[in-house]
């Protein structure tokens, strides 16, 4: 028989979206702070020469630069002031997980409950600005250096860039912690989301483009099509699958009446890391290649030059060292994440307070002993699953040049975004419809 939070499910309809008034403006705030970064995204840095720039761009796009700029819908292409994204807010908060469980003082605060999460996030927050500052300065440099891209090159100019590069990666890190408490789903990931979705309709015309000069054969085209078509089915299917432990509950006897012996499930998931792992390799990879993307344009000589120009080659798209570096971040970040938001340890603590236990497995240590074995072989198969998937557009890029859009990643990126969003979606229906019958059986006992 259906529990009762499946009846509803069932039951779920556009009727019951039309009574949802607070779901529905939480949908509309969250599509307004979206179509506000899309509009950033369009408003370029003072003192740049656009057509200059955008012929420096078009030598420098491949590798790594090329997914930066997927990943914030086109504004490293304008040089426009959400160029970093919320990239060095990603980075900033990988620095904060690791130090939270190393530094003494950091992990004294993690303990704290609220409070202490709170001043981490401060901190995360002053480790955004630090990351994005010597990030602008970066480009700034890395701007100045390329023919006829600068105006009217000079101290003013760094500044106003470093202002206003640093400004719009706060903005976007304030307007996604916006969406997480006021809209519908993790702002953070909706921006970025926001950002591939917006490049997806250039990526099918320039795919249709190549096909009808020639560069590209219809059946290349079709198959092109099947293979996204399979990767978004295969993704649904890793996201979702799942391995149940058995939870068994010993029976308690009160006088003549026995209570519990029910048994649950504890879920696991195949990928517990969802998308996180993918957005940490990528931020991280941006770091050294912020100047690396420009270092080919450069006028001057000397080491740095040189050393740039290396760092370059050697991102570049298809390159040996790029997919090393980031299918070995994206193993590393799959564990590590995972290791933060599930801890065996406290899940097995919790189950032998509540009297829960797996059979055959002695609550305590020995149960999470079992949960880390376990654990363990399901996320290095999803390391290995989300490694290839992200990597299949390097294969298809050096087999077929098909537009980099189309690749694994930003679909990994789109249907977990998606699937994570649409699933709090349901949860503010069920809630809404909770509390309908909540109403609704306070009012019959009223008239009884």
């Amino acid at each position: 028989m259906a529990s009762a939070a499946e009846q509803l499910a069932a039951n779920m309809n556009f009727g019951a979206f039309g009574k949802a008034k607070e779901l529905q403006k939480r949908i509309w705030f969250t599509l307004g702070a979206l179509i506000v970064y899309r509009l950033g995204t369009y408003i370029p840095i003072p003192g740049i020469n656009l057509d200059a720039y955008a012929a420096v761009f078009e030598t420098t796009q491949k590798g790594i630069l090329g997914m930066m700029n997927m990943f914030s819908g086109g504004a490293i292409s304008r040089m426009a002031i959400f160029t970093l994204n919320v990239m060095p807010y990603i980075s900033a908060s990988i620095i904060m997980q690791l130090m939270k469980t190393s530094v003494p003082s950091l992990v004294a605060l993690n303990k704290e409950g609220e409070t202490g999460r709170q001043t981490i996030n401060q901190y995360t927050r002053y480790l955004t600005v630090l990351l994005a500052t010597v990030q602008a300065f970066g480009i700034s440099v890395g701007l100045e250096s390329s023919q006829g891209v600068v105006e009217d090159p000079g101290l003013f100019f760094r500044a106003s860039t470093i202002i206003s590069l640093v400004g719009g990666t706060m903005f976007l890190m304030w307007l996604g912690e916006q969406v997480t408490a006021r809209g519908v789903g993790n702002g953070v990931s909706l921006i970025i989301f926001a950002g591939i979705v917006a490049a997806l309709p250039t990526a099918v015309f320039q795919a249709l483009d190549m096909t009808r000069v020639g560069q590209f054969s219809f059946l290349g085209l079709v198959l092109l099509t099947a293979l996204a078509i399979g990767l978004v089915l295969f993704i649904v299917f890793i996201e979702r699958s799942q391995r149940r432990l058995l939870i068994q509950y010993p029976k308690r006897q009160h006088g003549n009446k026995a209570f519990g012996g029910d048994s649950s499930f504890l879920p696991l998931k195949l990928n517990t890391a969802g998308v996180i792992p993918p957005i940490f390799a990528s931020s991280l990879l941006l770091l050294p290649a912020t100047l690396a993307g420009f270092s080919q344009q450069t006028t001057g000589g000397g080491w740095w030059a040189e050393t740039l120009r290396i760092v370059t080659a050697s991102l570049g798209q298809g390159q040996p060292l790029y997919m090393i570096f980031y299918g070995g971040m994206i193993m590393f970040f799959a564990f590590f994440y995972t290791s933060i938001v599930f801890n065996p340890e406290e899940t097995a603590d919790n189950l032998r307070k509540n009297g829960g236990f797996l059979p055959g497995i002695r609550p305590g240590k020995r149960t999470a002993e079992y949960l880390d074995y376990v654990l363990s072989r399901l996320t290095m198969i999803g390391a290995i699953y989300l490694t290839a998937v992200c990597l299949l557009p390097v294969f298809l890029v050096n087999a077929y040049s098909v537009p980099f859009y189309l690749g694994g990643t930003s679909i990994l990126i789109v249907v977990s975004v998606t699937m994570d969003t649409v699933s709090q979606i349901q949860s503010h229906l069920l809630a809404h419809q909770y509390e309908g019958l909540i109403k609704k059986t306070k009012l019959r006992g009223r008239r009884r």
